[in-house]
């Protein structure tokens, strides 16, 4: 399962440069701990350009990971890897100013956690509240759903031509719904 972070697994927080505006959706333990009871691997696949800007830092991208595992491991549940893209074409850091394959909707991301982590693209699913999501996993060949939290309600009023998601439901639990109901009646193989 190749989940978005900003607006699907936690709150829109613009540009998140600080712990304390990290926020986990209510539901996001339920989920992810849905996702790993069922044998799905779950990575966390987030575009994060604040870096390339100067927004941000690179520690504190992992900072905030290691603080979402943290929240998830509380619940029981947890995330098999975080990949995220530091570049933009528009960045003032230089050494991260430029075009790359790892930036959403490239699919560059779920590529390399899949060749880590040996998840066949296949039989994944991409859930995100953008449509670039969405197009980095049709672009790697994984299904994708869109969900209506985050941008994820403005942008399902502005379809992608040719972008046709298996689902869009109102956030990260109902997404989970979805794919474990058809995972349950065989509808979609399991990893």
């Amino acid at each position: 399962m190749f989940i978005d972070r900003d607006g699907t697994l936690i709150e829109e927080a613009g540009y998140l440069n600080h712990l304390d505006r990290l926020v986990l959706f209510p539901y996001s333990v339920d989920a992810i701990r849905q996702f790993n009871r069922a044998g799905f691997l779950v990575v966390v696949i987030t575009n994060q350009a604040g870096i390339a800007r100067g927004i941000v830092t690179e520690e504190f991208v992992e900072t905030a990971h290691r603080h979402i595992s943290e929240c998830l491991a509380a619940g029981g549940a947890h995330v098999d890897g975080y990949y995220h893209c530091p570049h933009h074409r528009e960045g003032v850091r230089e050494s991260l100013r430029r075009e790359c394959d790892c930036r959403k909707p490239r699919p560059g991301l779920l590529r390399k956690a899949a060749a880590d982590l040996d998840i066949d693209l296949a039989r994944s699913f991409t859930i995100g509240d953008r449509w670039h999501d969405l197009q980095a996993g049709r672009a790697a060949g994984t299904g994708a759903l869109l969900v209506r939290t985050g941008y994820g309600r403005a942008d399902e009023q502005a379809p992608l031509a040719g972008l046709v998601p298996d689902a869009i439901t109102d956030n990260l639990a109902s997404a989970a719904g979805w794919i474990l109901s058809r995972a349950a009646i065989g509808s979609l193989k399991t990893p």
